[in-house]
């Protein structure tokens, strides 16, 4: 079981509130979970990445484990705590201005 922590405005529009509790079939890496999210909420597809490139929004990072994953390879291992369900996927949405 995979924790993930979406931000608020992704909650609202899921409908849901804490954090998700996602199963993946296979191995735990970006692509599996974020699969998993949009299979389960459909609702979401398009929210954290582009439906025809399967790249990640600009404006949405990933973090695990205190670590940015917003750039590495969407098909990498997610850390082993976040496979085991000990430490939260985060779905982060980024601010930009000036």
């Amino acid at each position: 079981m995979i924790r993930v922590l979406l931000p608020q405005h992704l909650r609202t529009l899921a409908k849901v509130t804490g954090e998700l509790q996602i199963e993946v079939e296979s191995q735990a890496t970006q692509r599996s979970v974020l699969d998993a999210i949009e299979a389960r909420y459909p609702m979401l597809r398009g929210t954290m990445r582009d439906q025809a490139t399967q790249e990640r929004r600009p404006f949405v990072r990933f973090f695990a484990c205190e670590e940015d994953l917003s750039y590495g390879s969407p098909d990498a291992l997610l850390p082993e705590a976040v496979a085991q369900g000990t430490e939260l996927f985060l779905v982060v949405g980024a601010i930009a201005g000036g």
